[in-house]
């Protein structure tokens, strides 16, 4: 099986994310930005599966465009 790095870099990335909302949440510095950056931050690893079962080549690289 092959190594798939951006799966792997986004999932970690996703998961930093998350462990630094906990940390904003639980110090009680919540604000608007902070949840923005959560959505964002783990958006990037939907973003990526979705690409992955792309029905075409076309159809991958215009999901890896934007």
């Amino acid at each position: 099986m092959n190594p798939n790095i951006i799966k792997e870099k986004s999932f970690s990335f996703a998961v930093d994310i998350v462990n630094h909302y906990k940390e904003l949440a639980y110090n009680k510095k919540e604000f608007v930005m902070s949840r923005e950056l959560l959505k964002s931050g783990t958006s990037i690893g939907a973003n990526v599966r979705e690409a992955e079962f792309a029905q075409s080549r076309p159809d991958f690289t215009n999901k890896n465009v934007d």
